[in-house]
């Protein structure tokens, strides 16, 4: 069979490792037999999800957005696992307001449309720019394969919702420079990926009522339910393993699209 590559091994970065989709990808890359280091910010429990999940996951207290903080956890990838084979962008944050609120005669905020431009689109790429440096120092397989990036975007960039301007604009963001960075990368072999989820059953939804969740979950075709993140971590894994999947947005959603 052609070079399907296997995730044991690799060693991975993984932002917003600490919670929610990052965490169950950290989870399923040291079961699968891989090392991970968690890039997560101070505050978060990175500390304590890397001490349970052993000697082959680290803790990097990690802004993405911080050129200093993302060198030091690709250092610390070095130093504690020998490598760097694959990053996965999972961080990111969003607000939810009207681009003009007419009742209180308000403009949407711009420092907060920037903040999620900024952490969302830039912080994510401040990842891949400094994490291929050092996945282009790998040995090449046989079919010329040094790494993979792995980016986390949204149904919102294609159905944006009410309210999801600053949100929808950053995973578009995403979307649109998939293609552009698999492009630069591709003569050193590495793959750059992106998954646009759908409705997850992360700690954002986790807090909403019960029954706004049981709501949300009806409105997905199929299956009827919110996603698992397990499932994105699975789709994380088979990217990293198929070194034919590049340059590519693939949908993780079941065939929802959003309504106004």
């Amino acid at each position: 069979m052609a070079n399907i590559r296997s995730v044991k091994g690799m060693v991975g970065l993984v932002t917003g490792g600490a919670s929610g989709l990052g965490r169950a990808t950290v989870e399923r890359l040291i079961s699968q037999g891989a090392s991970a280091v968690i890039l997560d910010l101070p505050s978060s429990d990175g500390h304590k999800v890397a001490a349970a999940l052993g000697d082959r996951c680290a803790f990097a207290p990690t802004d993405v957005t911080s050129e200093s903080d993302v060198k030091s956890a690709v250092n610390l990838a070095k130093e504690k696992y020998g490598k760097v084979d694959l990053a996965v962008n999972c961080a990111g944050i969003a607000v939810a307001v009207k681009t003009y609120n007419f009742k209180k005669d308000l403009p949407h905020n711009l420092e907060d449309f920037t903040r999620v431009i900024t952490v969302n689109i830039a912080g994510t790429f401040n990842v891949i720019r400094l994490a291929v440096g050092e996945m282009g120092k790998n040995e090449p397989d046989a079919d010329g394969h040094r790494g993979c990036i792995i980016n986390t975007a949204s149904v919102a960039a294609y159905d944006g919702q009410v309210g999801q301007a600053a949100y929808s604009a950053s995973k578009g963001g995403i979307v649109g420079m998939t293609l552009p960075i698999a492009r630069d990368l591709a003569p050193m072999g590495i793959r750059v990926v992106t998954i646009a989820p759908g409705l997850f059953s992360t700690p954002l939804l986790a807090g909403l009522p019960e029954k706004v969740q049981s709501f949300l979950a009806r409105q997905v075709p199929f299956p009827s339910r919110l996603g698992d993140p397990a499932e994105f971590a699975h789709l994380v894994t088979a990217i990293a393993e198929n070194p034919m999947i590049n340059g590519e947005v693939i949908r993780l959603d079941g065939a929802i699209r959003m309504q106004p």
